[in-house]
Formats: structure tokens, sequence, C-alpha cells
């Protein structure tokens, strides 16, 4: 599945990163809300494919579905692992929503 943002999704990833370059942004919202591919950007503009997809994630981790909070925490490992549970089962319901 790609990943796709809305425009106040995007805006609102950005508003929590310190500082974003241009390029970041101009990448990341090309490939997150325009859905163009990754490729495109190493060849435009001659950056490796690990440069690309980091400009994409910085924006995209920063994405926190409405209802949805990211929390760290440390924990005895029995439930961490019901922790691990309950996560990957947000994530599958956060991506069948899209």
């Amino acid at each position: 599945m790609r990943k796709r943002l809305t425009e106040a999704e995007f805006q609102a990833a950005l508003l929590k990163i310190q500082s974003v370059g241009d390029q970041t942004k101009k990448i990341a919202h090309a490939v997150l809300v325009e859905g163009r591919p990754q490729t495109e950007f190493v060849d435009m503009l001659g950056l490796s494919k690990a440069a690309v997809s980091r400009a994409v994630t910085r924006v995209w981790e920063q994405h926190i579905p409405q209802g949805y909070e990211r929390v760290k925490a440390v924990l005895p490992a029995h439930q961490a692992f019901i922790v691990k549970k309950w996560a990957a089962e947000a994530q599958d319901k956060m991506e069948s929503e899209k």
C-alpha cells in the first residue's frame, strides 16, 4: 500500500517538524499528496533512493490520524507484547480506513 496524505494531513504533519527544507517539502508533498513515485525524484534531482525515502519518511512519521496517539513506554516483556499486538491491530485499522 502506498503512503498517502490529504493536503490538510500533510500541512499538519509539517507543523510538527522543527525545521524542514524546501526540497524535503517538495519531495514529500509530491509523493504523499500527489501520489508521484519516489524514483521520479531520484532521476530528476540526482539524489540517492535513500535520500528521497528519508525526505518522505520524515514527513510521514509525523502524521498521526485523528483519534490516535503516539506513545513511548518501557514495560515488562509481557505487557510490551500486548502493546505491540495492539499497535499492529491499530496499524491494520488505519490502513483499511484509507
